[in-house]
């Protein structure tokens, strides 16, 4: 599992490669906090799931708490590129009506 960051212009966007479960989650969000906590102008934050392997629920809280920390900063949330399972799961937790959310290709 690895996170890279990147900032261009006022877009924030950590891409998520490899599994998230329980074990990788803190780390993941670990990553993405401090970047973001530490960025300047950043609007939105955005988390690519292309290269997401695995996802189990751990996934559905470290969403729901990058869209908590983003809020709080008067920041907006989009997730990408998720697979038509892990779509499936979001839309089913309810994110979609907090964050921009698309499969891949969209």
């Amino acid at each position: 599992m690895s996170v890279t960051i990147k900032q261009k212009n006022n877009i924030m966007t950590a891409q998520i490669k490899g599994e998230i479960d329980h074990h990788t989650v803190p780390s993941i969000r670990d990553a993405i906090d401090d970047a973001f906590v530490c960025a300047e102008n950043v609007t939105e934050l955005v988390i690519d799931f292309s290269e997401v392997t695995f996802m189990d629920s751990s996934g559905i809280g470290l969403v729901m708490g990058r869209y908590k920390l983003a809020f709080a900063n008067g920041k907006a949330l989009r997730v990408i590129n998720l697979s038509e399972r892990d779509y499936k799961i979001m839309k089913m937790s309810g994110i979609e009506k907090l964050a921009k959310v698309s499969k891949k290709g969209e």
